[in-house]
């Protein structure tokens, strides 16, 4: 196995710490005789927990051996794979070099375990070879990220050849693309210790989709027009959605990753501490075959927070533009985002007006920034018990109207007023009640 790895190319950047190498060592010594059965075996069960860690992470399946060298393809970026993400794959040189290195993952895929866990006295190797996995709730575990691993792993097992797993691996980087944006919908960054911004998945997004929010139908489609122009690489602008809060500004923004991730968009969580970072985040982003969406929830600054400047930076202004596959969406609770005082006004008048001072219209210009914006306000009574209506006929619950907006009508009142948040947390508390009504009563 330490011969195979060591010959790797354009796949050679796995890392010193990846299982891979890891058991290519192990394997290499044990060929050597330079180390004791014991410590041996010791390190491989080390690998295999870390094996068994990202099954569970990424729910392998059947064949964790075979999963795993399918999630190393999928995810390594390296010249070629980022080629193929942007451009395809064309004739060139470069293939030659590519089909190598699957040659020798084919020859990985076929590795026979059998000599080592005899002479050690292990089985883990075969286990991992003839997995059946515990069933698992989608939210322990990235489900999308499962259903490619293994779609894409049963291809290439399938493959004659090189040239098979060549065509299967390349179809994907130009479907999908490559790395942890290939099967992943929305993200957080974090500045690590050596300094570099990287993106964590979020595993567990939310599910809502447009259509789930009762009502804003027009804010929805001017969010949705803006959206598919992006998508269409045609020109789009920054959005602000702005209004009253829990009427859904946040739930619309989230429920674009579930509409378009099949077309290629990309969701970056970032917050207000983090804006220091969005440079690093677009510089790594920017030359990605995917549309990105820098979501910002609950923009606003008080008088004396200056991360506004890095946000005005970066949104228009700078020398290198920014790039048309990045727009920012943020949510506000207000139009103007930046916290204004009247000390902020110069004492001047003129035909009866107070002129605004430099500082004022500096505030301003953040807000402006965003080409699109729209506003979310909170129903009145009747649009809050059309809301209410809805969501419970959507659950199946069978209430009279009139009970129904009579409850719905106490529940407001003692629960934060109108909106459509409350409205949900209302039909929630029902549905909880009524299920458990029906434990109760079996």
């Amino acid at each position: 196995m330490y011969t195979q790895v060591s010959k790797l190319l354009l796949y050679s950047n796995l890392g010193e710490n990846s299982i891979l190498v890891r058991l290519s060592q192990i394997f290499r010594d044990w060929e050597q005789g330079d180390a004791p059965k014991e410590q041996l075996t010791q390190r491989i069960f080390k690998e295999v927990k870390r094996l068994l860690d990202l099954a569970t992470e990424y729910g392998f399946d059947v064949n964790l051996w075979h999963n795993y060298l399918t999630y190393l393809l999928m995810t390594n970026e390296n010249s070629f794979t980022l080629t193929c993400e942007r451009a395809g794959t064309s004739e060139g040189s470069v293939n030659h070099f590519a089909k190598g290195d699957l040659k020798i993952f084919r020859e990985l895929f076929r590795f026979d375990f059998g000599p080592i866990e005899k002479d050690l006295g292990i089985d883990c190797f075969t286990t991992l070879s003839h997995y059946r996995a515990i069933p698992k709730k989608e939210r322990r575990y990235n489900k999308n990220a499962s259903d490619q691993i293994q779609r894409v792993s049963a291809l290439l097992e399938q493959a004659p050849d090189e040239d098979g797993m060549f065509g299967v691996i390349t179809d994907y980087y130009r479907a999908y693309g490559v790395g942890v944006f290939s099967f992943n919908r929305a993200f957080r960054i974090r500045r690590d210790e050596g300094g570099e911004v990287t993106f964590l998945p979020i595993n567990n997004v939310d599910g809502i989709t447009l259509s789930n929010l009762v009502g804003y139908e027009l804010q929805k489609q001017k969010l949705r027009e803006n959206t598919e122009a992006f998508l269409r690489g045609c020109p789009a602008n920054n959005v602000l959605l702005y209004g009253d809060s829990g009427t859904g500004k946040s739930s619309s923004v989230k429920a674009l990753i579930n509409e378009y991730y099949d077309q290629g968009l990309r969701m970056i969580e970032i917050y207000k501490h983090q804006f220091r970072d969005l440079s690093d985040v677009i510089a790594q982003v920017k030359n990605r075959n995917y549309r990105y969406i820098i979501f910002i929830d609950d923009l606003s600054f008080e008088e004396d927070e200056l991360e506004y400047k890095f946000l005005k930076a970066v949104i228009e202004g700078g020398v290198e533009t920014r790039p048309d596959n990045i727009l920012i969406y943020a949510t506000s609770n207000r139009r103007h985002l930046i916290k204004e005082t009247w000390k902020d006004k110069n004492d001047m008048e003129f035909n009866g007006e107070v002129h605004r001072s430099d500082t004022v219209e500096e505030k301003l210009s953040l807000s402006s920034r965003f080409g699109v914006q729209i506003n979310y306000s909170v129903p009145d009574r009747d649009e809050f018990l059309e809301i209410v209506e809805e969501l419970a006929r959507r659950q199946g619950l069978s209430i009279g109207r009139e009970e129904l907006c009579q409850q719905a009508n106490r529940w407001e009142i003692r629960h934060g007023g109108i909106s459509g948040r409350t409205a949900q947390q209302f039909v929630n508390d029902l549905v909880g009640r009524a299920n458990e009504q029906s434990m109760a009563d079996a």
